[in-house]
């Protein structure tokens, strides 16, 4: 139970036992009994009433709350982390602990971490990405090496403070795309440390700052953060020197880098029609939101 509820809850009980104590008093006129009587009845419902929105209110709020999973190290490194990423965000009038969003391009191993500022999400930091494997293209299966392609989601339950890599978060490949193509493969991390196989290492101190921000997130409120891996800058001058097999496939991913270049919001994903399909519009949640898995060809 709640403080408000603790405190609306005892205030209703001896408020009740007050009138019901009253209401045994000897009065002087049966019409004056009548009247406090039913004023008292209309303050009593009044109070069960505020009683009520307040705990309604509660469980609102603690709704939109996330935990986080940590240990001793991790808190520890949150703790020696964040007054510098506070500073640091201060001076690009960001705040700590709001939504971010996270663009990974390959060829020029570069993590970018975008923050909330307003409506739109501005860019806070680019992080060097100490080492991936593989080549230019999406992971297929399971021991290929490959670090993955395209829209992923991470949430509270995909961090891992007890990483072997110091610290992590999972991507969540596959997604409904990958699933939809077949593609195999799990434990594909952001992580610190600099040896990669199919993962993105940012060594240590920078995976400290980058997870000291996401847990932030979404300790505040963010349910997940998006992160968008792409093979390079999806501009037409990039996608003309790297044509091939994955051309159609990066074409796909473009759609979604331009909506977010030309708005600063990472749109909404989802897979139709063996297609990444973009909107600006939140997913609503209905008896749809599972529909059978697609079964798509390379």
């Amino acid at each position: 139970m709640t403080i408000s509820e603790n405190v609306t809850t005892e205030y209703t009980l001896k408020y009740y036992h007050q009138v019901k104590f009253s209401q045994q008093k000897p009065q002087n006129s049966s019409e004056n009994l009548i009247r406090l009587s039913f004023w008292h009845r209309v303050i009593f419902v009044f109070v069960i009433q505020v009683n009520y929105l307040l705990v309604i209110n509660s469980n609102s709020i603690m709704a939109t709350q996330f935990i986080t999973p940590q240990t001793t190290k991790s808190e520890d490194i949150i703790k020696k982390t964040t007054p510098l990423i506070k500073a640091q965000l201060l001076e690009k009038n960001l705040l700590y602990g709001s939504p971010i969003f996270i663009r990974i391009f390959k060829k020029s191993l570069e993590l970018e971490l975008w923050v909330k500022n307003g409506e739109k999400f501005k860019l806070f930091k680019t992080y060097y990405i100490c080492d991936l494997s593989g080549s230019l293209g999406p992971k297929i299966k399971e021991g290929d090496r490959q670090a993955p392609e395209g829209f992923y989601s991470v949430g509270p339950d995909q961090l891992n403070p007890w990483s072997n890599h110091h610290l992590s978060f999972n991507l969540g490949f596959p997604n409904e795309y990958d699933a939809a193509y077949q593609r195999t493969g799990s434990g594909l991390m952001v992580h610190g440390k600099c040896n990669s196989l199919g993962c993105f290492a940012m060594t240590n101190y920078r995976i400290e700052e980058i997870y000291t921000i996401a847990d932030s997130a979404i300790l505040h409120g963010q349910g997940s953060f998006p992160v968008h891996i792409f093979p390079f800058r999806m501009t037409r001058q990039n996608l003309v020197k790297h044509p091939g097999k994955w051309s159609s496939f990066w074409k796909n991913l473009k759609e979604g880098y331009d909506l977010f270049e030309k708005n600063s919001i990472p749109p909404y994903t989802s897979v139709e029609n063996c297609r990444y399909k973009f909107t600006f519009i939140p997913p609503l949640i209905t008896s749809t939101d599972f529909p059978e898995a697609q079964v798509c060809i390379e």
